[in-house]
């Protein structure tokens, strides 16, 4: 029979549905790693809150676990990495606490606006000092998000119902996505200049880690208020404290920190300063939310195989794993290229197939190139979860499957909508396994996407590759491969670029400063 271990404090109701569902469970919290790991061995799930530490250790004696559920969102208390080698499903349950936690940001910029937690310190302590604690309204004030993803959009609509004007920073937001929630797509300096109050909504990535440093905090209207609800290490806490006690920024409220549990903070005592102990999803309806999602998701896999919300594993069977393996590789090389050369917000997506292709499950190989797509925001972004959050930004996405004859036994083409145009690359499979790019903007192109890439668009004059070749060297920069397309004789030309190392930015600045050059990108992967 199968058997699932709860191993955090968690609502009544997940073990319900567990048992109503045919397997059997055992509630034991507070296990120690040593007991943990002797006993794990007995169970076909273990479902957990952020104590109970799914190390790597703990899977390695796992020999019968098949998935590991955590209720909520965050899985840094799980070695990923380990369970994917054990064959172990990592699921999460992203969406159980998105209205605790929007509500949690919003209850703090009304404590930062009336200062509240200051006053009910003092009117306490017999001070009455009613003079001392002059607030701001919020209406008629402008709210920038930087994420309006789905607790950010919650957070939108609750600061419309106040009548403040909402604007946001968010690489995969559209316009047409902006418009229905009602508020304005802005560079993230827009938003920092106009901002009365920014509030946090994004995850913790290497491309969003300081999103609020030193730099961007210095282009923050004077006066503004901070809320981060997000994740710890979106913020620079140094600088933040700086900007408070010069009174550049007028208040900051936190309920995450960079390094956590926050025992201590140069911000503590900091004045207009609010912290609570990352009580985000901290509510009785989110924990019984999480609890039953991560329950019915893990029956689910256990059961039937379906697979929700999974952080390590495409939604494939075992038969069409192996044949759909070199295609998913190809179409996330795509989408992971796309995403490198598009900037703005992405209003939609087209995935075609010719030939060999044609014939294949094309959802697996559709949700590898969103994957792909989105991940250079975002590297919790995985084939599982990336048609989600397409879906969440209004990404309209397109499947089309052609019978006609080609000039390759099998193509993947990917067109990448924004509100500057089309673009489209384009991928075959040599011997049937390894991924080739055959086509970029319309240019035919033949390379290999891995590692350190350097893509140019230029004009196709004498002596440009001369010049390229000199600053490169100059740099110490070498290339290993060499690419080139152009559409004419003279026309517009592309060129692909492999190197053995990132390229400097200032490289990349000399490149760009080029005569007849008209596009360059560092391009990375894995």
């Amino acid at each position: 029979m199968l058997k699932v271990l709860i191993a955090d404090e968690m609502s009544p109701k997940a073990a319900e549905i567990f048992r109503a569902r045919g397997v059997e469970v055992d509630e034991i919290t507070g296990l120690s790693k040593d007991r943990l790991i002797e006993i794990i061995g007995n169970y076909d799930g273990l479902a957990v809150r952020s104590a109970t530490k799914a190390t790597k250790d703990v899977i390695a004696a796992a020999s019968r676990l098949k998935v590991i559920g955590r209720a909520g969102i965050g899985v840094d208390n799980i070695d990923i990495p380990a369970a994917s080698a054990k064959g172990v499903v990592v699921m999460n349950t992203p969406f159980g606490n998105s209205i605790t936690t929007a509500e949690h940001a919003i209850a703090l910029m009304f404590a930062l606006a009336r200062q509240l937690p200051e006053a009910d310190a003092s009117t306490q302590a017999g001070k009455w000092e009613k003079n001392r604690f002059m607030g701001v309204e919020l209406f008629a004030k402008t709210l920038g998000l930087i994420g309006a993803g789905n607790i950010g959009s919650i957070v939108a609509d609750r600061a419309l119902g106040l009548k403040m004007k909402v604007i946001a920073y968010d690489p995969f937001l559209t316009p047409e996505r902006a418009q229905d929630l009602g508020i304005e797509k802005v560079a993230l300096d827009d938003l920092l200049a106009r901002a009365d109050f920014i509030t946090l909504h994004t995850p913790l990535t290497d491309s969003t880690r300081g999103i609020l440093s030193a730099e961007a905090l210095a282009k923050t209207k004077p006066g503004v208020r901070i809320i981060n609800c997000a994740r710890g290490g979106l913020i620079d806490e140094a600088a933040l404290k700086a900007g408070l006690d010069s009174g550049h920024i007028a208040g900051a409220a936190l309920d995450v920190f960079a390094t956590e549990p926050a025992k201590e903070s140069p911000l503590f005592g900091t004045p207009n300063f609010i912290s609570t102990p990352h009580l985000g999803a901290s509510t009785d309806e989110a924990q019984v939310n999480v609890a039953i999602q991560v329950a019915e998701q893990m029956s689910d896999f256990l059961l039937t195989g379906g697979v929700t919300n999974a952080l390590n594993v495409p939604s494939l069977s075992a038969e069409e794993a192996p044949r759909l393996k070199p295609y998913m590789a190809l179409a996330e090389q795509l989408g992971s290229l796309m995403g490198q050369l598009t900037e703005g917000g992405v209003g939609g997506v087209t995935v075609e197939v010719e030939g060999a292709a044609a014939e294949l499950n094309l959802k697996p190989i559709t949700a590898a190139v969103l994957a792909g797509l989105m991940r250079v925001h975002s590297d919790t972004v995985n084939m599982v979860n990336a048609p989600f959050l397409a879906r969440e930004r209004d990404i309209d996405v397109a499947e089309v499957r052609h019978e006609r004859e080609t000039d390759y036994h099998t193509l993947v083409r990917v067109t990448v909508r924004t509100p500057e145009g089309e673009r489209s690359v384009a991928g075959t499979l040599f011997g049937n396994r390894d991924p080739r790019l055959v086509e970029i903007i319309g240019i035919k192109v033949e390379a290999a996407l891995k590692g350190p890439m350097l893509f140019i668009v230029n004009e196709d004059k004498p002596g440009f590759i001369g010049r390229l070749g000199s600053t490169l060297g100059a740099a110490g920069v070498n290339i290993g491969t060499f690419h080139l397309g152009r559409r004419d004789a003279g026309a517009e030309a592309v060129l692909l670029l492999s190197v053995d190392e990132a390229i400097p930015a200032a490289t990349l600045a000399a490149i760009h400063a080029m005569e007849g050059v008209r596009q360059v990108k560092a391009l990375s992967f894995g």
